[in-house]
């Protein structure tokens, strides 16, 4: 890159400026910054001060009105036994003293006398206890502001004894005047804290506690009124690490499991930034802090300085934090700071131009060099024109660059026609980045775009989102070869994919670096459809053939075992003639040549359903016991089921009969059991159960058969010729079965919403006139 001698002139003169105006501006800045923030922490000190004493100041009276009814009652001034009395007297303390939430008395009997504000029937509300041997009474008493009753009522569940509460015990257990932690008041659900005095008797012990319970809700008012910079804030922190003030009073309360209020811990404190600043007192602290600290802290890319006062007392164990940005405090400097280096910009603006109208003046001579040689290249102007007066130097350099630029323009016309009115769709795009920098008629009409839209855009905006991770910004730059060739889909402008073969070459200069990539592209759409449209009927052919010839070798095996099976069946009835025929006949061979006759006949059966199924016959639906027929699935399916560790259980609701197929139901029957068995003898999971169970919805029957294997994938499609999750399976299980199903009027599904295993449910339909005629009634059957 070529710096212009106006430019160098310009920039030269233009950063003298700039440098020496900054220097001077820092220097100040950094002097000035220092003293600020000094200034800063003691604004922040005294604010934490002007806290610790309103605190103090705040607290105080409450001292003096305990400690006066403590020694008024001793010294029988203030008749403690008398609740009237008493009540009076804590009425006038109460409402002269508006921190005051509620004073009370409580005696070493039990008795209590509590006045209160309250927010409901009347601005004030007493509670009187008083027991006299055996009898307690609890009486609660509304009152005007001029002690007047509004109201009163007996609660005779009130058990409530001042005996009991810490305020009380410790107090007594002190002799003293104590304070407790802040907590919030149940009454009121307002922060407060309750400061007890005990009432001494002369030998020593006590007669009652006098208590004060003061609502702080107002300090953290005067908190929210302190002006701490633009946005600073302070907040008092208690010896346990629970924030008990804050300029938000509505994050002082939090809420536990059990629904207690209570105050939160400075580390749960939503006040992002004075947990940030204070969260290490989380833990509380127990020794007295001696000074005030201060530190810097940064919270989200803001720097926020703060300050912690000492403990207030070793009653009121509280600190006082303060914490504010110190943008606050330096943020008018730092905009001064930013309208000098404005000044120091627009001195160095204002130099600049002065130097470049002297380097205009300068070197004129040679724009106009300059501006004649871009006219020529563009045409605008014939090279044999008269030059205009320049530096000698210039003059032989005019006439080797006129002749150059006039051997350019001629390529350039001619490759632009070439490139303009080509048939094909080309682009020139930048190696480095991707952008188009030059595309023809063509190419917009395959995308959609205009010339307009194209130019702002790059290869990779036009790619499918699924195909853009193979190639990169720099693609045309990095790709190997000098050519590349490949296949993607672009994205039209009006949303539709198509499919394209691109075709590049990369240009380089004499030096080998890479100035653009011609790309030529071809819609291929159209033919990519063809292709897989012969791809996916290749594949029907193939499944259609293969569907076909396991037609044809099913049919041949039916033909085939019907004359063998015919045969065991004779056999075996002869063979039973001759049993009979004998005087000492065995029971158990009977029996096992019954059992060998029925099963010969069964399976006869199965084949002429499968073969009757294979011809398209539909011809053979008749009424039975759909329960026999579970019965008998179970016998078949039993020895496998042993073998596997595998229970199956038949839950009957008594059905009524059904009219199908009985065959092809229970082939459907045996192949669900037998699928189930399978899953979860293939598995690890225990118990290892199948249950069946069958039930009337409407005018069909539904049998469902679910077991407590693994389950089916979701990526499975059920029901798909030729898709299995077994080893060694065929795919054609589950589908035949649906068809055997729906050709007896039925439905075969799979209950997705089963989380216990896998349930398979299929419907068969009920005669009319069979729905009250049951066969029989059967009991759970467990094998």
């Amino acid at each position: 890159m070529r710096i212009s001698l106006g430019a160098l002139l310009a920039i030269g003169l233009a950063g003298l400026q700039l440098v020496a105006v900054l220097a001077v501006v820092f220097t100040s800045y950094i002097t000035s910054e220092r003293a600020l923030l000094d200034h800063a922490q003691k604004i922040l000190s005294d604010v934490g001060m002007n806290a610790t004493e309103h605190s103090k100041g705040f607290l105080r009276p409450a001292r003096g009105a305990a400690e006066l009814a403590a020694r008024l009652s001793e010294n029988r001034i203030l008749a403690s036994d008398d609740p009237e009395i008493l009540e009076r007297f804590l009425f006038q303390q109460l409402k002269v003293t508006p921190q005051f939430s509620g004073l009370y008395f409580g005696s070493e009997d039990g008795s209590f006398v509590f006045v209160m504000r309250d927010t409901g029937k009347a601005p004030f509300r007493t509670k009187i206890i008083t027991v006299e041997g055996e009898t307690r009474r609890s009486e609660q008493i509304w009152r005007n502001a001029n002690f007047e009753r509004i109201k009163s009522e007996v609660d005779p569940t009130d058990m409530f004894d001042p005996r009991t509460r810490p305020w009380y015990i410790r107090a007594r257990k002190a002799l003293d005047t104590i304070w407790t932690d802040p907590y919030i008041f149940f009454t009121s659900q307002q922060p407060g804290i309750t400061l007890a005095a005990p009432v001494r008797t002369g030998d020593g012990g006590i007669s009652g506690v006098v208590g004060v319970d003061i609502e702080i809700s107002s300090i953290s008012e005067f908190l929210s009124n302190l002006r701490i910079g633009n946005t600073g804030k302070a907040l008092i922190i208690n010896r346990n690490g629970d924030v008990i003030a804050h300029p938000n009073r509505d994050l002082l309360k939090t809420q536990d499991d059990d629904g207690t209020l209570r105050f939160p811990n400075i580390r749960e404190f939503e006040d992002e930034i004075a947990r940030e600043a204070f969260s290490w007192l989380g833990d509380g602290f127990n020794e007295q802090v001696s000074k005030e600290s201060f530190s810097k802290f940064i919270f989200d890319d803001e720097v926020y300085i703060s300050t912690l006062t000492p403990i207030i007392s070793d009653n009121l164990p509280w600190i006082i934090g303060v914490y504010a940005p110190e943008i606050d405090f330096i943020g008018g400097l730092k905009r001064s700071r930013a309208i000098s280096i404005w000044i120091a910009v627009l001195v160095a603006i204002a130099t600049g131009f002065a130097g470049l109208a002297l380097a205009d003046y300068i070197h004129r001579p040679v724009r106009a060099f300059a501006v004649r040689s871009a006219l020529i290249a563009q045409g605008e102007i014939d090279p044999s024109e008269p030059m205009p007066s320049t530096y000698k130097e210039l003059a032989h350099a005019n006439e080797t660059l006129m002749q150059q630029i006039v051997a350019r323009k001629k390529t350039e016309r001619e490759y632009g026609q070439t490139f303009d009115l080509s048939s094909r769709a080309m682009a020139q795009i930048t190696p480095s980045s991707g952008e188009f920098l030059k595309v023809n008629a063509k190419f917009c009409e395959i995308t959609g775009y205009d010339t307009n839209d194209i130019t702002h855009m790059r290869y990779a905006d036009l790619i499918h989102p699924d195909d853009r991770n193979k190639f990169n910004s720099d693609f045309f730059a990095t790709s190997d070869g000098f050519a590349t060739r490949h296949e993607t889909r672009f994205i039209r402008k009006d949303g539709e994919s198509i499919t394209i073969a691109v075709n590049a070459i990369l240009i380089r200069d004499y030096n080998g670096n890479p100035l653009h990539a011609v790309v030529t592209l071809d819609d291929i759409t159209e033919s990519k459809a063809q292709e897989n449209q012969i791809a996916r009927l290749n594949r029907d052919l193939i499944h259609l053939s293969r569907g076909h010839t396991l037609g044809q070798m099913a049919a041949g095996l039916a033909h085939e075992l019907n004359q063998p099976l015919a045969a065991i069946a004779q056999n075996t009835d002869t063979a039973l003639l001759i049993v009979d025929s004998l005087q000492n006949r065995p029971p158990e061979l009977r029996e096992i040549l019954t059992e060998v006759e029925q099963q010969s006949l069964r399976a006869g059966d199965i084949i002429r359903a499968l073969r009757g199924f294979i011809m398209k016959d539909a011809t053979g639906a008749t009424l039975f016991d759909i329960a026999e027929l579970i019965e008998q699935a179970q016998r078949l399916v039993q020895p496998e089921a042993t073998e596997a560790g595998v229970t199956i259980h038949a839950l009957s609701c008594d059905p009524p009969p059904v009219s199908a197929n009985r065959i092809q139901v229970a082939q459907v029957i045996v192949n669900l059991l037998r699928n189930a068995v399978e899953a979860m003898g293939e598995s690890n999971l225990a118990p290892r159960k199948i249950t069946v169970t069958a039930k009337k919805i409407g005018r069909q029957l539904e049998i469902s058969v679910e077991d407590t294997g693994p389950g089916i994938s979701p990526e499975v499609e059920l029901f798909t010729e030729f898709e299995t999750t077994k080893a060694n399976g065929m795919g054609l299980g589950l589908s035949i079965c649906r068809s055997m199903i729906e050709a007896n009027g039925g439905k075969l599904w799979h209950d997705a919403t089963y989380t216990g295993g896998a349930r398979f449910c299929f419907t068969l339909p009920i005669l009319p006139d069979s729905t009250d005629n049951n066969i029989r009634n059967r009991e759970s059957r467990s094998i």
